[in-house]
């Protein structure tokens, strides 16, 4: 029998039975390859999700029974893709199986959706992007643009926030509090690389090779080995019209897509606010 006891333990076995026979009554076995004769109920048979998912039958059985124990993660995301869950049904599995959500699973992005950028443009005058798990800037408000820098010019390659924070002398004349910047992104980097999982292992190993050697600072703080989460904060920055400007940073996951993550900045004194909302206004 396959290795499948996890250390974790479902918060509710019989629901997880329950939806896991939901789900298999739910797929058409001819467009999967298998017989539609001597089918006594609609979907799949248990043995053949345990086939498509290289489980024993036996261990099927007793999860759907609720008698299975604790699954490995590893075998929810072969039960998801036999079961060809949705991102979301999948998050659901792994609610119901090991009481938590699945681990980010990395992914090429190259933009984002009409509704998720109206979302970004309503923010104005707080300038706002949104980043993938190895940190390139794939969406951004005017504000941004005009508040920040001008992504829109800059080649996609350069649209990466620990090549510009180490690697565009533009950047560090823009942070007075340069190196606590620095310090910060790179410890923020480590967190949200490790939960993108093996995945991402081939980008954001270049990524970061590329950068140790571009950048000796990047390379003495990637060695310390400093782990944050992004979270919330002040950031001041130095703007060539408005002078240094104030702004708390908030971080929010997209529902959806765990792989992206939504930065905003909002002035962080009524003053600052005026000024910014003056710049972007006769932008």
């Amino acid at each position: 029998m396959n290795a499948h006891i996890g250390p974790d333990k479902p918060l509710d076995q019989n629901r997880l039975g329950a939806y896991l026979r939901d789900r298999r009554a739910k797929l058409d076995a001819v467009v999967l390859g298998f017989s539609a004769s001597r089918r006594r109920t609609p979907g799949l048979r248990r043995e053949e999700v345990a086939q498509r998912a290289h489980i024993s039958a036996t261990w099927y059985t007793w999860l759907e029974q609720g008698r299975g124990g604790a699954p490995s993660a590893a075998v929810l995301d072969r039960i998801a893709r036999a079961l060809m869950l949705t991102e979301a049904e999948r998050e659901h599995l792994f609610l119901l199986g090991l009481g938590r959500p699945p681990e980010v699973r990395y992914r090429e992005v190259e933009g984002v959706s009409p509704r998720l950028q109206r979302v970004l443009d309503a923010l104005d005058p707080s300038p706002a992007m949104i980043k993938t798990l190895t940190w390139d800037v794939i969406a951004w408000n005017r504000a941004a643009t005009v508040v920040l820098t001008d992504y829109g010019a800059l080649p996609p390659e350069e649209r990466n926030i620990l090549r510009r924070v180490f690697c565009d002398p533009r950047a560090k004349a823009m942070n007075p509090a340069w190196e606590q910047v620095a310090r910060f992104v790179v410890a923020a980097f480590r967190a949200d690389a490790a939960r993108a999982g093996a995945g991402a292992e081939v980008p954001v190993n270049a990524l970061v090779q590329e950068l140790r050697l571009r950048s000796a600072e990047f390379a003495t703080l990637w060695a310390d080995n400093d782990v944050r989460h992004h979270g919330e904060g002040v950031k001041q920055i130095r703007h060539p019209v408005l002078g240094e400007v104030s702004f708390e940073y908030s971080a929010f996951a997209v529902d959806g897509r765990p792989d992206l993550g939504l930065i905003v900045y909002n002035p962080a004194t009524a003053e600052d606010l005026e000024r910014v909302r003056l710049l972007v206004s006769a932008a």
